[in-house]
């Protein structure tokens, strides 16, 4: 006779000892599966307990793609079907921005081949991200190739000043540009005129050289550059010890920017590992916003805050996707424009989906009349808006004194 399935496991809980009746115990509903006995169930149980990975996973997503109608089936009571909304939130959101890490480094610029400058066979390299500058070629005279290089270069100049120094990654696509219209005035030049006197003189931004960077501090206090002795941040209202904290954040601040000048994906690593900490504190006040808006609903608090779970977690979903879209794109050749045609069109289908669903959600969880659904939303997405960017903003500076 072979034994039944529940013969071959324990005949009592190895917790509590109570006689089992299958494969949970009834009384501290601990599984029978000893995960020290079966490799395959130590990892079913890692991922389970972060996934529950019991079909669920693909039935919750499958749902989600539908604006509302997760939200509503959770809502009505069909949970168990289901991973939780919390749980599904905070896993998505680290994924989501783990990837993301990797996703925005992995876009090395292919460059095209290099041009002669007209000086013995010495080439210069045009970088790719320069390419979308300035045209040189309807130019015929070299010294007009100067001077419209000198004007383009003294204003990329201007427009990276306005740049913070601790967003150096940012400045990345403007000193790519300065450094291809160097590279492709140089080249008109040499078409033009070979032996022109523009060829022999170095070029302004040396390739491979350091930006010219302002000195003194970032920060400043009555009108002089911050000094954590001679002229300190104080905020009256603040203790003695706490102005000595916040200017000592100040001051390690002030000290990492040459390091994030020098490595510009640390800034960046340390900003996308702090966004799911930001999401933590922003969800729950965007359920106070839907609370407040939707008053007369007679929802509770926890309603809602599935509703921003939810909501958040489909967010996710699309920025996962649209670093996926990048990265696939920077895999690309620059010149490769059919190739990279459907992945800029999906890359703009998924913003244009985004607003849409949450409206589209927003109207089928609270069923009240579009116009006033449509009202209720722009109000809302103004005010989450600016919230988003308040904490952009200390998460920047957060990420600049924690780099």
């Amino acid at each position: 006779m072979t034994p039944s399935h529940d013969a071959v496991h324990a005949s009592a809980c190895e917790n509590c000892h109570t006689p089992l009746q299958g494969e949970f115990c009834h009384a501290c509903g601990q599984t029978s599966h000893n995960p020290l006995r079966s490799f395959g169930h130590a990892v079913e149980e890692v991922f389970e307990s972060f996934w529950h990975l019991d079909g669920r996973i693909f039935r919750t997503l499958r749902t989600l793609m539908s604006p509302g109608k997760l939200a509503n089936a959770y809502l009505s009571g069909h949970r168990a079907p289901f991973v939780a909304p919390l749980r599904l939130f905070v896993v998505l959101s680290v994924l989501t921005f783990f990837v993301g890490k990797f996703a925005m480094g992995s876009g090395d610029v292919l460059s095209p081949p290099a041009v002669a400058d007209g000086k013995g066979g010495t080439t210069v390299q045009v970088t790719g991200a320069g390419d979308e500058g300035v045209d040189f070629e309807s130019l015929t005279d070299p010294d007009e190739v100067v001077r419209l290089r000198d004007r383009t270069i003294d204003g990329l100049l201007a427009a990276r000043a306005t740049i913070p120094p601790p967003l150096a990654f940012a400045r990345g696509r403007v000193e790519d540009n300065i450094r291809g219209t160097q590279a492709r005035a140089r080249a008109r030049i040499a078409a033009l005129q070979p032996d022109h006197p523009a060829l022999a003189e170095p070029d302004r931004i040396p390739e491979g050289g350091p930006m010219p960077d302002s000195t003194g501090s970032l920060f400043s206090q009555n009108g002089k550059p911050w000094h954590p002795t001679d002229n300190p941040i104080r905020v009256d209202w603040l203790p003695a010890f706490g102005n000595r904290w916040l200017n000592k954040k100040i001051a390690r601040a002030q000290d990492n920017i040459p390091r994030l000048q020098k490595d510009p994906e640390l800034f960046k690593n340390t900003m996308m590992g702090s966004v799911p900490s930001a999401l933590f504190v922003l969800v729950p006040v965007f359920a106070l916003l839907l609370k407040l808006a939707y008053i007369g609903t007679h929802r509770v608090y926890l309603e809602h805050l599935v509703v921003a779970l939810y909501s958040h977690a489909y967010l996710c979903l699309c920025v996962l996707a649209f670093f996926a879209l990048s990265f696939i794109d920077s895999l690309l050749p620059a010149q490769a424009t059919v190739a990279r045609a459907p992945v800029w069109l999906a890359e703009l289908l998924i913003m244009f989906w985004m607003p849409v669903y949450l409206f589209w959600m927003q109207q089928r969880v609270y069923r009240q009349h579009p116009a006033v659904t449509l009202v209720k939303y722009l109000a809302l997405g103004m005010l989450y808006f600016m919230l988003v960017v308040t904490a952009m903003v200390l998460l920047s500076l957060t990420s600049l004194v924690n780099a």
